[in-house]
């Protein structure tokens, strides 16, 4: 049975949402309503908060979502306004640093951002501040300022800027606070990634597995991309869209660890207890790699829920960021973000389909079922 690629689509997915009651906490822009769905315009495929500051749009293009997850798994990519992929803050304390952060990365170039500043900004002491930040958001301020920098960073870059306005623009107040960490975080240097991977050198193989075609790219670093779809055409065009630049090699016989990674790859696709060492060249935030850990820990043939995994990396409240990191994962079965289900034990999103992962998890469980018979 050919498996159909998913494909942005107007309607919602099937969700309690009363579309009635929903529209108009969008017309009112009902901060309320933001733990509740979200919308996403047709035209433009980028899903925001009812509270979204940003020009209603017309009714007809609006669908509905209750994830972010399910937003980005219709083909809706986040609103850089409102960030609704983002975990809300509940408490207000920790929200007002978050936005005084958000709103003054750039002034903070030249010095560091101290607990103290934002203990004042919100009100809390700077130890109260450091610990419910991190239970908040799963990172600490420090880490958050970091991550949203390596952002505008790579939002600059993407833009055409030169590497060194990118850099002050993103808040770094000289090259080197850049280049020191960003060859680890955006798996190449500043000035490659902006010209889309020129200079990049990445071999990547196509296989036809049980469930569909398989890509598997790789740089010197390590695998760069795990992709499944119905047709070799669509995953090359998605590799290209992400490094236009880079030099894209198809390789029909894979030497060395490349031809291993592969393998290991292919047989955890196909259900297999396959537990490949393979090494990423991944580009996310700190948040991103905190979940994916995690997924990482979860034993062959069994599921965790967002909430677990939530609980797991010590942030209980931030089971949509969860959801949005997961969605996020490139390199499918390698982050096994099929293993996460929703809490009432059905699959959920998934970035690849819901058949694919469905069909995963089955023979996981069918495989561990034997081996320990």
């Amino acid at each position: 049975m050919k498996l159909t690629a998913r494909k942005p689509k107007r309607r919602a997915e099937e969700s309690p949402v009363n579309e009635a009651i929903a529209w108009e906490s969008v017309l009112q822009r009902d901060p309320s309503a933001d733990d509740r769905f979200l919308y996403g315009v047709t035209t433009t495929h980028i899903y925001c908060r009812p509270s979204c500051p940003s020009r209603r749009p017309k009714r007809d293009n609006v669908a509905f979502f209750s994830s972010a997850q399910a937003a980005e798994q219709a083909g809706f990519r986040a609103c850089q306004r409102c960030r609704p992929n983002r975990e809300k803050v509940s408490n207000r304390a920790i929200q007002r640093a978050r936005d005084y952060i958000d709103a003054h990365i750039v002034d903070f170039s030249d010095e560091r951002i101290t607990l103290e500043l934002l203990g004042e900004q919100s009100g809390m002491s700077p130890y109260h501040l450091q610990r419910k930040f991190k239970a908040q958001l799963g990172l600490t301020p420090a880490q958050y300022i970091r991550a949203r920098k390596r952002e505008r960073l790579k939002g600059e870059l993407k833009r055409g800027e030169t590497v060194s306005r990118a850099t002050f623009g993103a808040g770094y107040g000289s090259s080197s606070g850049v280049y020191g960490g960003a060859d680890a975080k955006l798996g190449m240097t500043p000035a490659t990634y902006r010209r889309g991977g020129a200079g990049a050198n990445i071999d990547y193989v196509i296989e036809q597995t049980s469930l569909g075609t398989l890509l598997v790219a790789a740089t010197d670093r390590g695998v760069c991309a795990v992709t499944l779809g119905d047709d070799a055409k669509s995953l090359e065009a998605a590799l290209e869209h992400e490094y236009p630049a880079a030099t894209r090699t198809r390789v029909t016989a894979p030497a060395s660890s490349f031809g291993v990674w592969v393998s290991e790859i292919v047989a955890a696709v196909d259900g297999e207890r396959a537990r490949p060492a393979i090494p990423l060249d991944i580009q996310a935030s700190a948040f991103q790699w905190k979940v994916w850990r995690e997924l990482q820990k979860i034993p062959f043939g069994e599921t965790r829920s967002y909430g677990e995994i939530a609980n797991a990396i010590g942030s209980p409240k931030a089971v949509r960021a969860v959801a949005s990191a997961c969605a996020n994962n490139r390199v499918a079965v390698v982050v096994p973000c099929h293993r996460v289900v929703r809490l009432d034990g059905a699959p959920g999103g998934y970035r690849w389909g819901l058949e694919r992962k469905t069909r995963l998890l089955e023979r996981e469980r069918a495989n561990r079922e034997k081996q320990t018979s």
